[in-house]
């Protein structure tokens, strides 16, 4: 459940973004893909400058899925290079601003120049407490679960994990996301009404909030009125509101 309450802010503690439209976006004006990417870039810049704003804490933004592998390789490399490209040039300020900067996802199958940036970004930042910025690369929700799942099966066969102890919290441990409180608000941006494999066991009481506008074009005023849409949601977790008859 969510830390609101101990948090002694509205919230909406943690929110996570599926940032979708960047293609549509570069579309429309006759570009390439990897340009409405870029301009994505920009918007990321904004949102996590002002998020903080609005009672956010914790921002984890869906970068780059498990299923984006099937996209052109094209594609693929320049969402690689941008994600290169942002930490390199963002690290250093983001640091100074006392953001902790977080990368999920698979590791095994990047590249060792990709991997040895993102142990830096999450190195020089692992003392900051101000911020938290997630951002979810080569992630895919289905794939976290099923890596916890071998994990703790590991720790059962190895003798290390008794699975009559094993909870939701416990099992929260082995994903991603431990060091991270449950998602209170999920945004998806460019109209389409779907999670696609964000944050499964993480949102099971998010709030969602369906936004039209494509991510290149996704302002601080969108989200503004996400969050207050949050605070206009009743979270009942399964159970009956206090103010019902």
């Amino acid at each position: 459940m969510s830390d609101d309450a101990s948090a002694g802010t509205p919230g909406p503690w943690h929110t996570a973004i599926i940032m979708d439209g960047n293609g549509r976006w570069a579309k429309a004006r006759g570009r390439p893909r990897s340009f409405g990417h870029k301009r994505g870039v920009e918007t990321v810049r904004n949102i996590v400058e002002h998020a903080g704003e609005l009672g956010i804490r914790y921002l984890t933004l869906f970068s780059f899925s498990t299923e984006n592998w099937s996209r052109p390789a094209d594609e693929v490399g320049a969402l690689f290079e941008l994600l290169k490209l942002y930490v390199e040039a963002d690290l250093e300020g983001l640091a100074r601003r006392g953001v902790r900067v977080r990368v999920i996802g698979r590791r095994d199958n990047l590249g060792p120049d990709l991997v040895a940036i993102i142990d830096r970004a999450e190195a020089r930042t692992r003392d900051n407490d101000a911020f938290h910025l997630t951002i979810a690369f080569n992630y895919g929700g289905r794939d976290e679960i099923l890596r916890a799942c071998q994990a703790v099966a590991q720790d059962v066969a190895d003798g290390r994990l008794d699975p009559a102890t094993l909870d939701e919290a416990r099992l929260g441990h082995f994903l991603d996301t431990a060091a991270l409180p449950d998602v209170d608000l999920m945004i998806r941006t460019s109209g389409e009404q779907r999670i696609s494999n964000f944050l499964l066991w993480q949102a099971a009481y998010a709030e969602l909030v369906f936004v039209d506008a494509l991510w290149p074009d996704f302002s601080r005023d969108d989200l503004a009125r996400a969050v207050d849409t949050y605070h206009q949601r009743v979270r009942r977790y399964g159970g009956v509101d206090a103010g019902a008859a």
